[in-house]
């Protein structure tokens, strides 16, 4: 079995609420997981990144701010994918990852992961800032169409959970 078919186990452990073999497979693949982050191959590590949300892997979470900083944007994409679905359930997640989110949101040179980045901020908790920063983005007439589009909607679905409290 490799990382990747292992990963599909781990997310059909956790759809099923098999905590006990889930754990037992992160206990079995953690290792694995460390060494593909590191592969020298960008395939290797976003598969890797992505196997942390696959895996329901918590304890992982530098291992993603890692992939945040990776050179490739496959990488970077992958570990966007990750926080976003561990964010789901967990939105401090996103709180923490904050101001790596801001920088990749803004400056990134790759769109489509301005756009993952962007996507994170759902699940977190109403940061002006962030409403700030997303409405100056969807603002951007040089940004990309999708890019501002993306802004602007989890813009709002920010304002209305800040309303909301």
């Amino acid at each position: 079995m490799d990382l990747a078919q292992a990963a599909a186990l781990a997310e059909e452990y956790a759809a099923r609420g098999l905590e006990k073999e889930l754990a037992a497979l992160r206990a079995e693949w953690d290792d694995e997981i460390e060494a593909a982050a590191r592969n020298p191959d960008y395939r290797v590590r976003a598969a890797a990144y992505r196997s942390v949300a696959q895996f329901r892997f918590r304890q992982k979470l530098e291992l993603l701010r890692r992939g945040l900083e990776d050179d490739s944007p496959a990488a970077r994409g992958s570990a966007l994918i990750a926080l976003e679905g561990l964010s789901r359930a967990h939105p401090g997640d996103v709180n923490s990852f904050r101001s790596q989110l801001h920088e990749l949101a803004a400056r990134d040179a790759n769109v489509a992961v301005r756009r993952l980045a962007i996507v994170c901020f759902k699940n977190g908790t109403p940061a002006r800032e962030t409403i700030q920063l997303l409405d100056g983005i969807a603002q951007n007439d040089d940004a990309d169409a999708d890019v501002r589009k993306t802004a602007r909607s989890v813009a709002l679905l920010l304002t209305k959970k800040a309303r909301a409290k």
